[in-house]
């Protein structure tokens, strides 16, 4: 139970920090696919790591569907800086454009493949072998595959969770912060408010005013 419990907070952790979201798939956690973890060829040895709990720890992988966290994680964190960019450029076809061209050049550069071998070392820091085998054993039973298939949702209730409550707080904190030091930070918000290329188009429509010729 302690090694499961890492574990889901190892996964919270990626979450928020890494991969910004999760996928709603099912985990088909059955030992045909721990085999054929054990039997990728694809997979490249990871220095440091005993060649055996190497070998467990790509079919706890599997398991759990790491790899395919790591890709709807990278998607989701596209549509993130996607809602971000489109706050910074103009509101025209050409600001869509770019923001298009981010995001797929996004797409091109991450290397999903790159982050799930990288899991690998994660996992051997902090889970011994008999901890690994516990939770191949744990996400080989069905309660394992349900977990397998309801934590990102559950990440996703936190994510939302957190968010809500920490947007409250910072709304009340500026608010005290204001009345507890009138006159200081008045114009202070919370928040993107105008964004930058809108600052700049009014910085110009004031100058052209300002100076016709």
């Amino acid at each position: 139970m302690k090694a499961l419990l890492a574990l889901i907070g190892i996964y919270v952790g990626t979450f928020f920090l890494v991969i910004q979201g999760s996928s709603q798939n099912s985990v088909q956690a059955a030992p045909q696919g721990a085999a054929s973890a054990q039997g990728s060829t694809s997979a490249t040895a990871i220095s440091g790591v005993d060649p055996i709990k190497e070998a467990d720890i790509r079919s706890l992988m599997e398991l759990v569907g790491a790899h395919d966290m790591v890709e709807d994680g990278a998607n989701n964190a596209i549509e993130q800086a996607r809602e971000k960019l489109l706050q910074t450029v103009p509101n025209n076809d050409k600001g869509q454009a770019f923001v298009n061209t981010f995001a797929a050049n996004y797409q091109k550069k991450f290397d999903a493949d790159q982050v799930t071998e990288q899991l690998v070392g994660i996992y051997d820091k902090h889970f011994t072998d008999d901890e690994i085998k516990g939770l191949l054993q744990f996400y080989g039973s069905p309660l394992g595959q349900k977990v397998a298939a309801e934590m990102p949702k559950v990440n996703r209730y936190i994510q939302a969770t957190v968010r809500a409550a920490g947007g409250k707080a910072a709304r009340e904190a500026l608010t005290e912060a204001k009345q507890e030091n009138p006159g200081v930070g008045q114009w202070a918000r919370l928040g993107n408010g105008q964004n930058r290329w809108q600052q700049r188009r009014a910085q110009q429509q004031t100058a052209q005013q300002q100076d016709p010729q």
